[in-house]
């Protein structure tokens, strides 16, 4: 089947002719996505056919860059239907994406396990190695990887091995898909009514009136819906006084997933681990994370478990610091009362407001989103990089609320485009991410188009959209990803922006952090939404001042995550439980083998809600975040070497870094920006975990 096959009037059978290439979301509909994705797979093995029997003998041109060239109608129309199924799922899409992820895998595992073409690909290194031509840096490195991706793909097992593959990777692929829907529809049943707007008391105007909003369009008019995050901690929870309310919400947020009725996640979670294990093996891996460890920069799940256990006893350490704290505050409204992990956040807020005269409520009217977004996000990349964002009304995202900019160079010359997606609702999964709708590639002559989603509760028409510190800092982090996708100089679209390994992709979204809290940035954005009074400078400098507060409590609440991943990830298939009910269990033991149990800081997410590793590509690799910030923490302490906020900072993090995608060994684009390995002091200094990690 060719392209030919697809209907002419299905939007995809064409590419765009939008500005960027940006899908015609206007006339694309779900009954569309099937057909072409049908055709996309079908197109793309008839290239594939063709490069694999081609009698001429390999080279860059007639096997490396087919093999980029092929599937062009199948990216075109999953990258769309991916991006739209996670932030504005449909029932259709569901059933679509039920039905093609199995076939994707196989499809997948047909060109991998290919060994006509594998062939090709160890040809074509014999003759680069013989010295009969020679390969361009960025060529030599995707050969390097697609021989990696190969071997990691079965193409050396026996025919029954890999048959056993395949069906190992339909297996995975459709549980993954199985697992976010249970988790999407898990988050919408357990969010929290309330009738009585006593038990509101503390929580702000405008998060009350989201919340009003959200009920109403449930079908609660004159009530209240508490939609749930997607972490553990709720962010409502840092203002809500009424004790009982915050033990509900705590509650229906730790009980996701695990309460034995249609969105209980845990049987699926225990197959997941069994089959990813059983495929581990298959493949010579002792377990899955050693198999995802050896295609990261980390190399070697011992070398993720020594870094995460150095941290952990310092990071629970500084938790209970900060937990005897709280208790003593705790105390004072409830004599006798032990602090519960309910109780945590709005201590918190209690206490940092008593000793810095600032909490989260006070911040939130100077934090409106347009604002933030213009003045500190879109202001700092101007500083940084030269760019400029300019409104797009004329071009149609794939939901309403999704707003486009078009970015342009410091020159005037058109980068590439922007969509933010801001505001949560029941068709969109929880949490943050950066998607890419087209892959920039000099190959194909094609320039990028990004996506950042968030899930900030909407306002009524007329209300401000205020941000929590929280949802600023997300705000600057996903953009991070953006600038990376935005950015990408390469030639092959296989390489484009993001597609580096996992334990490196969130470094420069982690990096972009940083100019939320440069003074100069941070005084323009933070301004009030109704007088237009920049923040207060003596705030200003108490949040600067107050930056390593509840260190404790996120870097203990991340690692149990993160070990718990590890955990899960490490189990041969005859170790995983076979009993869903035994999962809370075995999570408990895992925490306290690893000695990061600490009831009032839970896990950032619990196993039957973990969408990162069960369902978000992140498995076995929860620790990417930190083992970047390493990177990243390292990263800062050059930019402040460098002079800071600077167009020549910006250029050579540009250059040297975020332009090189995934075109280089990654550890040696770090290497050519910081002219040496990275250090951990900075990130141990930052989460203030250096004096109890120095000894032994």
């Amino acid at each position: 089947m060719t392209t030919s096959a697809l209907d002419p009037a299905n939007p995809f059978a064409t590419p765009s002719t939008l500005p960027y290439g940006l899908p015609d979301f206007r006339v694309i509909r779900d009954e569309h996505y099937l057909p072409a994705l049908l055709a996309g797979m079908a197109e793309q093995r008839a290239e594939i056919e063709a490069i694999a029997t081609n009698p001429e003998p390999a080279t860059p041109q007639n096997t490396l860059d087919l093999l980029e060239r092929s599937g062009r109608l199948l990216h075109r129309v999953a990258t769309a239907f991916f991006n739209q199924s996670s932030a504005d799922a449909t029932v259709a899409l569901e059933r679509i994406e039920e039905q093609v992820a199995p076939l994707l895998a196989g499809h997948h595992d047909a060109i991998h396990q290919d060994a006509r073409l594998f062939a090709r690909l160890e040809a074509l290194h014999a003759a680069a190695q013989a010295g009969d031509f020679e390969l361009a840096p960025d060529t030599a490195w995707l050969l390097h990887r697609l021989r990696i991706a190969f071997l990691r793909s079965g193409i050396a097992l026996d025919a029954g091995a890999q048959e056993r593959l395949r069906e190992l990777n339909a297996a995975i692929t459709s549980l993954e898909t199985v697992f976010g829907r249970e988790i999407l529809a898990g988050a919408n049943a357990s969010a929290v009514l309330v009738t009585d707007a006593a038990e509101l008391d503390g929580m702000p105007s405008d998060a009350r009136a989201a919340a009003a909003l959200a009920a109403t369009e449930r079908g609660h008019e004159g009530q209240w819906l508490i939609e749930l995050q997607l972490p553990t901690q709720q962010g409502v929870l840092a203002a809500l006084r009424d004790r009982g309310l915050r033990e509900r919400v705590h509650t229906a947020s730790v009980t996701r997933g695990s309460g034995g009725d249609d969105h209980d996640t845990r049987g699926t979670v225990l197959a997941l681990a069994r089959l990813r294990a059983e495929r581990a093996q298959l493949l010579g891996y002792p377990h899955h994370a050693g198999y995802v460890a050896a295609d990261a920069t980390a190399r070697t799940a011992d070398a993720v478990e020594e870094f995460l256990g150095r941290l952990a006893p310092a990071a629970v350490a500084n938790a209970r610091g900060e937990a005897a704290d709280l208790q003593r505050a705790l105390e004072r409204d409830e004599l006798g009362a032990g602090l519960e992990a309910w109780d945590w956040a709005y201590y918190a807020e209690r206490v940092r407001s008593e000793r810095h005269s600032l909490d989260d409520a006070l911040l939130r009217p100077y934090l409106e989103l347009d604002r933030v977004l213009r003045d500190g996000v879109f202001a700092a990349a101007r500083e940084l990089y030269g760019l400029t964002f300019s409104p797009r009304p004329d071009l149609v995202g794939y939901h309403p609320d999704v707003r486009v900019f078009e970015v342009h160079e410091e020159d005037g010359t058109g980068l590439g485009l922007f969509l933010g997606d801001y505001w949560t609702r029941e068709s969109k999964r929880g949490g943050a991410w950066m998607n890419t709708l087209v892959d920039q590639s000099d190959l194909l002559d094609e320039r990028p188009v990004v996506v950042n989603n968030l899930n900030i509760p909407k306002p009524p028409p007329g209300e401000p959209p205020l941000l929590s510190w929280d949802e600023v800092i997300t705000l600057f982090h996903e953009f991070g990803h953006a600038l990376h996708g935005l950015f990408s100089d390469v030639r092959y679209p296989s390489q484009s922006g993001t597609e580096v390994p996992r334990d490196f992709v969130e470094y420069p979204s982690q990096v972009n952090e940083m100019w939320a809290w440069d003074p100069a940035i941070l005084r323009s954005y933070a301004v009030h939404h109704v007088t237009g009074e920049p923040m207060p400078p003596e705030w200003v400098d108490t949040l600067l001042a107050a930056r390593q507060d509840g260190e404790g409590f996120a870097t203990t609440e991340y690692l149990a995550a993160a070990l718990l991943d590890q955990t899960w990830h490490r189990l041969a298939p005859d170790e995983v439980p076979t009993d869903p009910a035994e999962v809370e269990a075995f999570e408990a033991a895992a925490l306290e083998r690893a000695g990061i149990a600490f009831g009032p800081v839970p896990p950032r997410y619990r196993t039957a809600y973990f969408n990162h590793i069960f369902a978000g590509g992140y498995s076995a690799g929860y620790y990417s975040y930190i083992w970047s910030e390493v990177l990243d923490a390292d990263t800062v302490e050059w930019f402040r070497e460098q002079g800071g906020l600077s167009r020549a900072n910006g250029e050579e993090f540009r250059r040297r870094l975020l332009a090189r995608g995934g075109s280089t060994d990654p550890m040696g684009a770090f290497r050519d920006l910081r002219g040496r390995d990275p250090e951990i002091g900075p990130l141990l200094a930052r989460r203030g975990l250096q004096a109890a990690t120095t000894e032994g």
